[in-house]
């Protein structure tokens, strides 16, 4: 059968092995120096070793397949134990596979095996059919409360006292024209959609002197197209470079994703920092 399973680019890959532990279906391993899919029926292809990938070596493709089987996935992790059958359930949940999910559940009970606590929400439904983004689900859209000390003496500057570091409009990526003249000799940063809101310093640490760029991986649908736009900015102008600013929840390692096959698709050779911060507001 055709179905989403992942792919790995062994000219990428590094064998840093980050994107192991974000597979418990035990679908990765490394082999001679490489993360290797070992097995397609162990290969849910939802794309959770994705967003770990410090290369962008993993995407999601389609391509004929043996069909994922949830009990054959099961039985290897149990043997595993009680932290790999957690992450499991959770990772099921966490990516709307409410099916796969129970069939899980129904696993452990049919083997007389305790069911550990864990967090079954699911936070997000599937993609709709034909949706272009392979990092439409995700368990960072689970609900948090964030604590802050709301009875602080620490003074706050008021926001006219603080000038804004924008030097551009539009700043959303669907909006923008490749070939606007302030792209010129530009020092972009390309953010999240969320990073803003989350991080207190963005005008001042990040933006200052930079061009913005800003999607969302998760919910933008077409990921082609963002990585041909940024294709045709990086061909058309110097660029001198790129600082990427994401949050710490899987999805998001999307950004850096788009902008690796930008690169590629360009041909182009720009210096990439990296920068992701928490839900909570810090750098990590």
């Amino acid at each position: 059968m055709k179905r989403k399973i992942i792919s790995i680019d062994e000219d990428k890959c590094t064998g840093c092995g980050e994107c192991i532990p974000d597979c418990p279906e035990g679908a990765l391993q490394l082999i001679d120096g490489k993360a290797r899919l070992v097995s397609d029926l162990f290969c849910d292809g939802l794309g959770a070793c994705m967003g770990t990938c410090p290369v962008g070596a993993i995407t999601v493709i389609e391509r004929e397949a043996e069909p994922y089987d949830e009990n054959t996935v099961m039985a290897n992790i149990v043997r595993q134990g009680k932290g790999v059958i957690i992450a499991h359930l959770e990772h099921l949940a966490g990516h709307g596979e409410t099916e796969l999910y129970n069939q899980a559940i129904e696993y452990l009970i049919e083997h007389g095996l305790f069911i550990p606590d864990h967090n079954p929400a699911v936070c997000s439904p599937k993609p709709e059919e034909g949706s272009k983004s392979p990092f439409a689900t995700c368990p960072g859209t689970a609900a948090q409360n964030i604590e802050r000390d709301t009875h602080g003496t620490g003074q706050r500057v008021p926001s006219d006292d603080a000038p804004s570091e924008l030097r551009q409009w539009p700043v959303q990526l669907t909006l923008l024209n490749a070939s606007n003249p302030y792209f010129d000799n530009a020092d972009l940063l390309i953010s999240a959609d969320c990073v803003p809101f989350a991080y207190a310093g963005f005008h001042t640490e990040f933006l200052q002197n930079r061009i913005l760029i800003i999607f969302c991986p998760k919910l933008d649908s077409d990921i082609d197209g963002y990585v041909t736009k940024l294709a045709d900015i990086f061909s058309l102008h110097t660029i001198k470079s790129i600082t990427i600013a994401r949050m710490e929840v899987p999805c998001c390692g999307g950004v850096r994703y788009v902008v690796d096959r930008a690169l590629e698709k360009s041909g182009k050779t720009i210096p990439v920092m990296e920068k992701t911060i928490t839900i909570k507001g810090t750098v990590e």
